[in-house]
C-alpha cells in the first residue's frame, strides 16, 4: 500500500448501485439459498411443510422470471460499508443521504416499485415515509482503495424475532438457543437461516448476529466435509438441534427449520457472555458488491436453470374448494387443522392499522364502513400494482401482531374467517374456539404466487392507509391450510409435537 493514489467514488455510482441492487434482490433469491431450499424441499417427509416449501421454490422462480418481488413486505434496508481510506467521495451529502437516495430510486423504480414499509417518528406519529428511507447504515473504514457494501432488505416478520441475551460466561450457547427458538414461533417464515453474534458488548453482539446473514449459505458443503474447527463443530451441533425441534416449514411441523447457522464473534469482558440471535425469512435478500471508481456496479444475473423443476400447482384431489360468498358457520364446524382449502370468492383484508381504526370506531359507537358479518379477513398489505396486473405480490403478514384485537372483531363485527401467517396465541386460540370460528394460514414467502389468485381488487374503506386500507379481493383457488379449526385445535401446536417426536424416534401422541 505504498501507493497513496487516492481513488474517488461519484455520489451518482453508490446512489445508482443501492438502486440497482435492492431491485435485483427484490426478485432474485441468492443462489445459495435456492440450493440449500432444494435439498431441503428433496429430503422433507412432512406433506404440509412440503407444500409449504413447494409454494416458495414456485414463487421463487415467478419472482425471477416476473421480476416482481418473492415478497409483499420489501423490507428495511440495511447497508455495510467497508471504505478504504484512500478513498473520496465526490459529494457534498452525507453517507447516510447518498444511501437515502439510492433505496428511494430503487424503491420508486416505475417497472417493479416496492412497498414502502418505514414509517417515521417510531413511537407517536408513525407516518409512512413513502419511499421507504431512511435506511440503516454501518460503516468501517479500512485500508485500500475500494468502497466493498453489503446490503440486505430485511423483513419485519423476521427482524421482529431478534433476540439478544446477557448470559453468564459459563452458560451454554446451545440450551440458550434450542430453548429460545421455541418461542420466536413461525412468524420469520422458516425455512430460513439464524444469525448469531457472540461477545463484544449488547450492540455489537446483534450487529454481528446481522452482518453474519449476509454470509452465503454453506451447511450443505460443511456436513459433508466435517468441521474443520470449534466454530464449525457449534455450528453444525445448533442445525441438527434446531432442526430436531420439528418446527419445519411456516412452523407446520417437518424436518427442515434452518437452512443454516452462521456465528460471528469478538472479544469481550471476563464478566459478560452477549448473545445475539437474529433469523432471516425465506425470502432471504441479500446482494455484495464493490466500488473502485470505474462506474456503478453489476451484479450478475443468475440463470434460471439455477433453479429446481418444482413447479406447485392447486391439488384439487386433496384439497376442498370453498366459496367464501355462501359460507356458514356449519360448513366452518367441518375443516379440521391441516386441512388444505382453495378458497373461492370475496374477503377483506386489514392490518394493525386498520384493525386499531376499528377498534377506536366500536369505541365511540360509531357505525363500521364495511360489514365484516360471516366474512373473511386477510392480513395483507399488497405491493402496488404494475402493467395489466390486479395487485402486487400480497403474501400473509404475521398473524400474532392482530391478536389484540381478534376478541374485539370476534365479539363485535361477526367475522368467521381470519387469514395469515403463522400460530396465534392461546388467548386468541380460546376466542377463536369460544366463537366456533377458523383460522387459516397462506404461506409466507408465496407472495407473488398467491397475488395471482386474486382476481379483482377494490378499495373499500381507510384508503388513506395506503397498503394497510381495507380492500375487497375476489380469489380463485387461493390455497390455505386450517392452522387453528373451530374446536381452538392449531396445527403450530400439534405439528412441531408431532415430528419433533418422529426425529426423536419415538412415539407420536398428538391429543
Amino acid at each position: 500500500m505504498g501507493n497513496h493514489m487516492s481513488v474517488t467514488i461519484q455520489e451518482e455510482d453508490l446512489v445508482q448501485s443501492i438502486a440497482d441492487a435492492i431491485q435485483f434482490i427484490s426478485y432474485y433469491h441468492p443462489a445459495d439459498y435456492i440450493k440449500h431450499l432444494a435439498r431441503a424441499y428433496e429430503r422433507e417427509e412432512s406433506p404440509a411443510a412440503k407444500d409449504a416449501m413447494a409454494q416458495i421454490l414456485t414463487n421463487s422462480r415467478m419472482s425471477a422470471e416476473g421480476h416482481r418481488p418473492l415478497c409483499q413486505d420489501t423490507g428495511i434496508v440495511n447497508v455495510f460499508l467497508k471504505v478504504g481510506m484512500n478513498v473520496r467521495f465526490n459529494s457534498t451529502k452525507s453517507l447516510q443521504e447518498i444511501c437515502d437516495e439510492g433505496v428511494r430510486r430503487g424503491y420508486m423504480n416505475p417497472d417493479n416499485p416496492l412497498r414502502a414499509s418505514i414509517l417515521d417518528d417510531p413511537i407517536f406519529a408513525r407516518k409512512n415515509t413513502k419511499d421507504n428511507t431512511p435506511c440503516v447504515v454501518n460503516v468501517e473504514l479500512v485500508p485500500g482503495d475500494k468502497v466493498d457494501v453489503q446490503l440486505a432488505s430485511k423483513g419485519g416478520g423476521s427482524e421482529n424475532k431478534s433476540k439478544l441475551a446477557m448470559l453468564n460466561p459459563n452458560d451454554s450457547i446451545v440450551d440458550w438457543v434450542v430453548k429460545t427458538v421455541p418461542t420466536m414461533g413461525a412468524g420469520w417464515c422458516p425455512p430460513g437461516m439464524l444469525g448469531i453474534g457472540v461477545g463484544g458488548t449488547a450492540e455489537k453482539a446483534v450487529l454481528m448476529a446481522k452482518q453474519s446473514l449476509m454470509e452465503d449459505l454453506n451447511m450443505y458443503e460443511l456436513l459433508e466435509r466435517g468441521p474443520a474447527n470449534k466454530l464449525e463443530e457449534l455450528r453444525i451441533e445448533l442445525y441438527r438441534k434446531v432442526n430436531a425441534l420439528g418446527i419445519g416449514a411456516q412452523g407446520l411441523g417437518g424436518l427442515t427449520t434452518v437452512l443454516d447457522v452462521k456465528i460471528k464473534t469478538f472479544a469481550t469482558h471476563a464478566a459478560s457472555f452477549p448473545v445475539a440471535m437474529i433469523p432471516n425469512c425465506a425470502a432471504t435478500r441479500h446482494a455484495h458488491f464493490e466500488l473502485d471508481g470505474s462506474g456503478p456496479a453489476h451484479l450478475h444475473t443468475p440463470s434460471l436453470d439455477d433453479w429446481p423443476k418444482v413447479t406447485w400447482a392447486p391439488d384439487y384431489k386433496a384439497s376442498k374448494r370453498v366459496d367464501l360468498n355462501t359460507l356458514t358457520k356449519a360448513e366452518i364446524a367441518t375443516w379440521k387443522r391441516g386441512d388444505t382449502l382453495l378458497l373461492n370468492g370475496k374477503m377483506l383484508t386489514g392490518r394493525d392499522a386498520a384493525h386499531k381504526r376499528i377498534q377506536d370506531m366500536l369505541a365511540k359507537g360509531e357505525p363500521l364502513p364495511v360489514s365484516f358479518k360471516d366474512r373473511a379477513i386477510y392480513y395483507v398489505g399488497p405491493v402496488d400494482p404494475v402493467r395489466d396486473e390486479i395487485v402486487g405480490p400480497a403474501g400473509p403478514t404475521t398473524s400474532t401482531r392482530m391478536d389484540k384485537f381478534t376478541d374485539m372483531m370476534l365479539d363485535q363485527t361477526g367475522l368467521t374467517v381470519m387469514i395469515g401467517k403463522s400460530e396465534r396465541g392461546p388467548a386468541t386460540i380460546e376466542s377463536i374456539r369460544k366463537h366456533k370460528v377458523v383460522y387459516l394460514m397462506a404461506v409466507g414467502g408465496a407472495a407473488y404466487l398467491v397475488s395471482k389468485a386474486i382476481k379483482s381488487s377494490k378499495v373499500l374503506a381507510f384508503e388513506d392507509l395506503g397498503m394497510e386500507a381495507i380492500y375487497e379481493f375476489d380469489v380463485e383457488d387461493m390455497p390455505v391450510t386450517v392452522a387453528v379449526d373451530s374446536e381452538g385445535v392449531s396445527v403450530h401446536t400439534t405439528g412441531p409435537k408431532e415430528w419433533s417426536a418422529k426425529i426423536a424416534g419415538i412415539p407420536v401422541v398428538v391429543a
